[in-house]
């Protein structure tokens, strides 16, 4: 699908037009969590379904923490297309895709510190505690393809190739669908069996999109893409990306950092809150998903916009896109409403777990068209590349959703760590909305 040549009226229509992929690939995102949660939700036990919940929330909390990987490059990419600097372009690939592999070293070779460090965080059984050992042990060597198919994405979403970039989602999470449930149900690897199933997905979706994106870039920029020190190691680019890259790693990690605390909190009540809430998350998540291809999408056309300092395409943009995504906020709602029980019901079949679930649905369902906004403005802002701001927004929300909500959870229970939860979503809007102003000062 060829790039949308963009216009400086951005419509709705091209901003639904451009989602469209988005939204089908982030389907598959929530899809993944779904089976996987939903494989450990049928076994005998609960406990399954408790480890797999810590361990995924875990490493999901590391992974995406580095989602400067494909935040900061859409971002850029985004820009030096509206430059139509075409080599930068493919030097801030190579870049990333460096610091990709330099990370995913890291973190393997830190596998024994974050498993002794999560074992210290929870209070489980030791047939749980030996469930996240044997998770975490097999996932983690996933980082390499995980965090490179990252920047591969950003690089699509900065040229406008929603469709491609979609179809890396889509191809890695119906894999990961696919070899999960052959290897848990065929195999009765149980735990380690969804683990070796993303590992393998990511694997053979990197390397066919990594040839992929070699060949695009020839065809469509008339440059091959080679690795030339002075140009890929120039130290004024790399500080810039740094700078970006850091400012979006503090504020990623914060965001993870948030959805970890639900399942910490929820363990402080006992392990079937960590259970229901894991549940309970993957409705949250897949609105989530399907808002944030509004937000994908206006990244790119936000740095496009800057780059060709066109300050009418930026507004016209930034309002269409806050209209669609309220409005697709209110229809995920309304959906939640009728369908919601026979989701979880999908999930598990362990009747106190569904119970319990059912008690706390309301704010499942009137979260997502509250939690369009700060969606939307993140979205605005990465493809401003406004990541300082974006960081200090992270910060005031994060400590102030903390401390309210360990004040909640101890006056309302588990119904405190979803009050907290909306908070924290209306908090992360309303301090960057504070800062928008300053992405004006570009056009000036």
């Amino acid at each position: 699908m060829a790039a949308m040549r963009l216009t400086v009226n951005i419509t709705k229509w091209q901003i639904f037009r451009l989602s469209l992929p988005i939204f089908f690939s982030n389907m598959a995102i929530p899809l993944v969590g779904i089976v996987d949660t939903g494989l450990m939700g049928h076994m005998e036990n609960e406990k399954f379904l408790i480890a797999a919940s810590i361990s995924t929330t875990f490493l999901t909390m590391i992974f995406w923490s580095f989602g400067f990987l494909r935040m900061g490059t859409v971002g850029l990419i985004s820009q030096a297309l509206g430059k139509a600097d075409y080599r930068e372009l493919v030097y801030i690939i190579i870049r990333n895709i460096l610091i990709a592999v330099f990370i995913s070293i890291l973190i393997i070779i830190l596998k024994p510190l974050l498993l002794h460090f999560l074992n210290q965080i929870f209070v489980t059984s030791t047939e749980t505690r030996d469930y996240i050992d044997e998770y975490i042990s097999i996932r983690v060597f996933s980082a390499p393809a995980e965090l490179i198919t990252y920047v591969l994405i950003g690089f699509y979403l900065g040229i406008q190739k929603t469709f491609i970039s979609s179809l890396l989602i889509i191809i890695s999470s119906l894999l990961n669908i696919f070899l999960s449930i052959y290897f848990v149900t065929e195999l009765n690897l149980d735990v380690s069996g969804i683990a070796l199933g993303t590992l393998i997905a990511f694997y053979i979706t990197t390397i066919i999109f990594s040839i992929y994106t070699y060949f695009l870039i020839i065809k469509r920029f008339k440059i091959i893409p080679r690795f030339n020190n002075k140009i890929i190691f120039n130290f004024k680019k790399i500080l810039k990306l740094l700078n970006i890259n850091f400012n979006i790693f503090i504020r990623t990690i914060l965001l993870t950092f948030s959805f970890f605390w639900i399942t910490y909190l929820g363990s402080t009540l006992g392990e079937e809150y960590i259970a229901i809430n894991s549940i309970l998350i993957q409705l949250i998540l897949i609105s989530s998903f399907f808002l944030d291809a509004y937000a994908f999408s206006t990244e790119s056309i936000i740095g496009y916009s800057i780059g060709k300092k066109s300050e009418k395409m930026f507004l016209s943009s930034v309002k269409n896109s806050m209209i669609l995504s309220f409005t697709t906020g209110l229809i995920i709602s309304f959906l939640f409403l009728i369908y919601a029980k026979e989701i979880i019901n999908l999930i598990t079949d362990i009747e106190f777990l569904r119970y319990l679930s059912y008690k706390y649905l309301l704010w499942v369902i009137i979260i997502p068209p509250i939690a369009s906004f700060c969606y939307q403005l993140d979205g605005i802002f990465i493809g401003a590349t406004q990541t300082k701001e974006m960081r200090n927004s992270m910060i005031i929300s994060v400590v102030i959703y903390v401390i309210l909500s360990t004040f909640l959870t101890q006056k309302l229970h588990n119904y405190g760590i979803w009050f907290s939860l909306l908070i924290f979503m209306i908090l992360r809007a309303s301090t960057l909305h504070l800062y928008f102003p300053k992405i004006l000062k570009k056009f000036k």
